[in-house]
């Protein structure tokens, strides 16, 4: 009976110790999780899972919803205030841009003023702006076309810095200039399995990104398009509830408590 407190204090030290030891290996992350643009050419067995950039030029096609923001410009006031509504009104941006809007239907249509519908069936925006300029030759022969994307925006969700829907600011952004612009993936965040998710036609393909290989740069994976929806899972590490803020100092607090606990109890 004598030797019980002793037993007890020694299990109740190996317990304590398994979870300790638990924390710092969970805790610790491999540099190679955490750094981007590796060279995995030093590794036999890697395959290369990206395919080849088809062309260096815009890549973006035109989908169904997606918002077109139009002005028609020529070297005639009269012609150019004629398709631009209350273009020298005092309108704000806002609702001047709001005036210059148009929706692509389901059947990859626009309505425009005076011209009627034109199709932009697999078109990418650049496509888009001369065929437009085609269809108004017959009404000006000057025309000049200011297309864009209004609906130019991405969403992201998980382990980074601000999770949200984000403004590109052009047609089409690489994967690195998407997570700078939602404050870089957190220490926890799995940097080498990032979803992403791309509307496609009727549907969507889904489709994973390792941002430490560098063999993703001019791939067709290394851009993120108008609509794509990205997701940065967590590390395992983070299931055991270490988050950014763990540090050993919570260890060194807790073997103290013990070793104070153990320092009474004899």
């Amino acid at each position: 009976m004598t030797f019980l407190p002793s037993k007890l204090n020694f299990r109740t030290g190996n317990i304590l110790l398994f979870f300790i030891l638990l924390s710092v290996i969970s805790g610790c992350i491999p540099q190679r999780e955490t750094v981007y643009l590796q060279n995995q050419a030093e590794d036999r067995n890697y395959k290369n899972p990206y395919s080849d950039l088809t062309t260096i030029t815009e890549r973006y096609v035109l989908r169904p919803n997606d918002l077109l923001y139009i002005q028609v410009n020529t070297s005639n006031p009269k012609l150019s205030e004629f398709f631009n509504p209350n273009r020298s009104g005092g309108s704000s941006n806002q609702q001047s841009q709001s005036l210059y809007t148009y929706l692509v239907d389901d059947s990859m249509n626009i309505d425009f003023p005076f011209v009627g519908t034109i199709n932009f069936e697999g078109c990418t925006l650049q496509q888009a702006r001369e065929k437009m300029e085609n269809v108004l030759i017959p009404f000006v022969s000057d025309a000049h076309v200011k297309m864009r994307l209004a609906s130019d925006s991405f969403v992201i969700l998980g382990e980074v810095g601000s999770p949200g829907r984000i403004q590109m600011g052009k047609e089409q952004i690489t994967i690195y200039e998407a997570i700078a612009l939602a404050g870089d993936v957190r220490t926890f965040g799995k940097r080498k399995e990032i979803k992403i998710v791309r509307p496609d036609g009727d549907g969507y393909k889904t489709f994973f990104v390792d941002i430490t290989d560098d063999n993703i740069v001019g791939s067709d994976e290394y851009y993120v398009y108008p609509n794509d929806l990205i997701y940065v899972r967590p590390m395992r590490a983070k299931s055991f509830g270490i988050g950014e803020t763990f540090s050993f100092g919570i260890i060194s607090s807790v073997l103290a408590l013990y070793l104070t606990i153990e320092a009474i109890s004899r």
